[in-house]
């Protein structure tokens, strides 16, 4: 459970970095308004003097201006007087030269970019009564276009093209040649725009989520390896426990039993009274309990629920379980003997009998448990007592 949920922190934060990237993308200023647009095709029409023949070309090389009406417009193109002065047709009152023109036919501004806003060089022709305003490109341009803003210019057609096209234009209509200019609706073109300063925004978004989610995921598996380790461990010290746990003595009760009252006696763990045919475990301090309501807590706390004594201790293991063995006994002096219950020390005089006092049984240790316990001990005794006599009396000790 500790381990879904973690993981599930960790594809949360991998979540919230995709989370928060999409959100770089859609916040304010971001992404720049999808740009529509339109190109425009352009004619033109005039009549070369030397040959006196027509020339026609026709060509999608315009581009209509953001507030521009999205119709076609046709005219004899008109250059400002003072072309020379003012070729952008950014003053006020400038008075535009229409070769050929006749009285009110239509015609159209044809004026250079640059030297002021576009809304100006617009307002500028249709106060003049022009159909509709041609702007070239400046000469580092080429042969491309740019979009146009100008905002309140009414229904005025305005159209940008190249450096190239609009000297080639003007170059005829300075020569005194009528050229006739005829604009119409092309290819809409939908182009969605996003700022440098939103590239930058969302590329450090993305690489600080991508760091974040790193560390989280970083940080989960050490914690798994950690959590993993230490569950094992706590598992194998649980194995161990559990089989020194089942060392401890059982019985089963009986009706009638002495030494249990079972009206009176309870178990301290689940604080119910023993019952005949309830299988109690007896611990080292003689305290009974349920067996199945002592060992879980034995293998939890290791001590008794009553008298707080160390059980596993007081069965001879000490310190980690893994590494848990019986205390050795201690050796025992010349001239002790050592059993349950039973110690036997001889005096310093006893022990200054060179040979003959070590020649006799000094020291046995006898398991406890053993059946043969009590007569080993018997014939100890006895032989220590004769030994004893014998030197009181200064005779030889066989």
């Amino acid at each position: 459970m500790v381990w879904r949920r973690r993981r599930s922190e960790a594809c949360g934060g991998a979540g919230g970095a995709l989370a928060l990237l999409a959100l770089a993308l859609c916040a304010p200023g971001a992404r720049g308004l999808a740009l529509e647009w339109y190109s425009a095709v352009v004619s033109t029409e005039y009549v070369d003097p030397q040959t006196n023949r027509t020339v026609r070309s026709v060509s999608e090389s315009g581009r209509f201006g953001d507030s521009s009406p999205r119709e076609g417009a046709h005219g004899l193109v008109g250059i400002p007087r003072s072309e020379d002065r003012d070729p952008e047709g950014c003053a006020p009152d400038t008075r535009f030269l229409v070769p050929g023109g006749r009285g009110a036919a239509p015609w159209v501004a044809l004026v250079a970019r640059g030297g002021c806003t576009f809304r100006d060089k617009v307002l500028a022709a249709a106060r003049r009564n022009a159909s509709a305003v041609v702007l070239y490109n400046e000469e580092r341009h080429g042969n491309l276009t740019a979009p146009m803003s100008h905002a309140g210019t009414g229904n005025v057609v305005v159209i940008m093209i190249s450096y190239l096209k609009g000297r080639e234009i003007l170059d005829l209509v300075r020569e005194g040649i009528p050229v006739r200019v005829g604009v119409a609706v092309g290819t809409r073109h939908v182009q969605e725009l996003i700022s440098g300063q939103s590239v930058v925004f969302v590329a450090i978004a993305f690489i600080s989520m991508m760091i974040i989610s790193l560390a989280w995921l970083i940080f989960y598996y050490i914690q798994r390896f950690l959590y993993t380790g230490s569950h094992l461990g706590s598992q194998s010290q649980r194995k161990e426990t559990k089989k020194v746990i089942g060392q401890l003595p059982v019985h089963t009760v009986k009706q009638g039993e002495k030494g249990i009252d079972v009206d009176a006696e309870n178990c301290a763990v689940c604080i119910e009274n023993f019952k005949v045919k309830d299988v109690i475990r007896i611990l080292p301090c003689k305290h009974i309990f349920h067996r199945i309501c002592i060992d879980p807590w034995l293998l939890d706390h290791r001590t008794c629920p009553m008298c707080k004594l160390d059980v596993i201790k007081a069965l001879g293991y000490w310190g980690e379980l893994e590494d848990a063995q019986e205390t050795p006994a201690p050796e025992s002096p010349p001239g002790v003997v050592l059993a349950p219950e039973l110690s036997l020390t001889l005096p310093d005089g006893d022990r200054s009998v060179g040979d003959n006092s070590a020649s006799s049984p000094t020291s046995h240790t006898v398991p406890q448990g053993d059946a043969t316990f009590k007569e080993d001990a018997g014939e100890n005794t006895v032989l220590l007592e004769t030994g004893r006599s014998d030197l009181q009396r200064g005779g030889p000790v066989c």
